[in-house]
């Protein structure tokens, strides 16, 4: 069986994580992927991060299950290259900075022109229009101006925190892939190509803004409650290491204070949700009985007394133990394999299970143009690759 984008073709102009990402996502869903990089340097996310043997993890994740063809965009016959490219295509994903697609002589309009039916993805970081339509948006900027940094503030002193991975590109990736099967969903019902403009600044706006914009959303709000009801979540210190529980719901506090041994939850000013958050200072107290539980346990302990009354809990696993945990193997989250050139991986398989039309994980990322002489002949150049290579159109 094939995935549910299978018969989708993408050409992938995009570069780092963002649209590589949301590119990748849909391969591993059976789509084709013809990867567009620059002769040489090729996408600057071969060269971020952990490498081995010149690949980098980074880009070994986002690009598995695409062909690479090297193209010199700056030469007028390499443009037309893309431009053949794009006829066969349902999809094509480019994340420059406003205007340097056009100086290629990309833009959608172009394009539309050799594929009306195309659905034409423009990534940026601030979007098409605005003051900052043309700044340079890597990751940290985008966190910061669109209320990570703010959302993640130490609660004691108030300063603001970079979450300590790639989060903006990422919500844009899974942003972008979501849209592009909602274009190509509308195109089948009719509705033509169209070109779609991403930006990471409103992908993590609206990521940030449903659940951590509370008086921002409520304008009328009396600003009792902090703005993210997950401002003062902790994790809770055990004798060799972390857990965490969620105290949401009546039940969920009683299990586990049961759990740990505190009595307590059953006082009126506690027992219900709404009284919790009129008895702030009752609830601060058994919380802090609970904390005080837990600390002298060790973190099987505390998993296994909570999880014995059906509590949410979980220990502290960071990507270097993930593997050991029974869970995870047993959903085979993890699947490892053997790169040619970077030797042992272990990567997550695609999350999401479809019955009739399973998702795979793709094959591993090409080298720098490693599909340049067969994409050639695919599109009718065969007898052309070797002048091409020598002019220096393509590598």
């Amino acid at each position: 069986m094939s995935g549910p984008m299978e018969g989708i073709r993408i050409v992938d102009l995009s570069i780092a994580l963002a649209g590589p990402w949301a590119v990748s996502i849909l391969a591993d869903q059976g789509a084709e992927v013809i990867k567009v990089e620059p002769p040489g340097l090729g996408d600057i996310g071969r060269w971020v991060g952990v490498a081995v043997g010149g690949i980098s993890a980074m880009a070994a994740v986002v690009n598995r299950g695409k062909r690479s063809i090297a193209v010199n965009l700056q030469t007028e016959e390499g443009q037309r290259i893309v431009r053949r490219l794009v006829r066969d295509a349902d999809v094509f994903v480019q994340n420059f900075r406003p205007g340097a697609i056009e100086r290629l002589g990309l833009p959608y309009e172009r394009l539309r022109e050799e594929n009306p039916e195309l659905i034409y993805v423009s990534i940026s970081g601030f979007g098409p229009e605005g003051p900052y339509a043309g700044k340079s948006a890597y990751d940290p900027v985008v966190q910061a101006y669109g209320g990570l940094a703010a959302v993640q503030a130490n609660p004691a002193t108030r300063e603001p925190q970079l979450i300590r991975h790639v989060a903006a590109d990422k919500i844009t990736a899974l942003t972008a892939s979501q849209a592009i099967s909602a274009a190509l969903f509308a195109r089948e019902r009719g509705k033509g190509g169209q070109h779609l403009r991403v930006s990471m600044l409103e992908s993590v706006v609206s990521f940030v803004w449903c659940d951590a914009a509370g008086n921002e959303v409520l304008l009328d709000a009396d600003g009792s409650q902090p703005s993210s009801f997950a401002r003062d979540q902790k994790l809770w210190p055990t004798k060799d290491g972390w857990v965490i529980a969620a105290p949401v719901s009546d039940q969920d506090v009683a299990r586990i204070c049961r759990g740990v041994g505190v009595d307590g939850w059953d006082a009126p000013e506690v027992a219900t949700i709404i009284a919790r958050r009129t008895n702030q200072a009752a609830f601060t107290d058994l919380l802090r009985r609970v904390l005080a539980a837990v600390r002298e346990m060790t973190t099987a302990e505390a998993i296994a007394r909570m999880e014995a009354e059906g509590a949410p809990c979980g220990a502290v696993l960071g990507p270097e133990r993930l593997h050991e945990d029974p869970h995870v193997a047993a959903l085979g989250v993890l699947e490892e394999s053997r790169h040619p050139i970077a030797g042992r991986m272990r990567q997550p398989r695609h999350p999401a299970r479809f019955e009739g039309t399973p998702a795979r994980t793709g094959d591993h990322a090409p080298g720098i143009g490693q599909h340049t002489d067969e994409i050639l002949r695919e599109i009718g150049l065969g007898d052309c690759v070797a002048e091409l290579r020598q002019s220096g159109v393509v590598a």
